[in-house]
């Protein structure tokens, strides 16, 4: 491995699924404006996902991806719409 080239500034930061309140803590580098309490009482840097291994279908083995904005959904819409008119 290069010498030199890797952050030195790893910190333990909490990284919170928006999609059903999931959260685990690991170490970052990450920035972030925002902190989170967690049960030891203390504040650690908060990192928000749209998606992670407890929502994703892939880990969760449903056929449906859930998205705050419908992105996905419209998507397959338009997609099955299009599919349709070309039989």
């Amino acid at each position: 491995m290069k010498e030199g080239i890797h952050p030195k500034n790893y910190r333990l930061v909490v990284f919170k699924d928006m999609s059903n309140g999931f959260t685990f803590m690991t170490r970052s580098t990450a920035p972030s404006k925002e902190t989170i309490k967690m049960e030891d009482g203390k504040e650690y840097p908060l990192i928000k996902l749209e998606i992670s291994s407890t929502s994703h279908p892939f880990y969760t083995g449903k056929m449906k991806l859930v998205d705050t904005a419908g992105r996905v959904d419209k998507y397959m819409n338009r997609y099955k719409n299009h599919l349709n008119k070309k039989k």
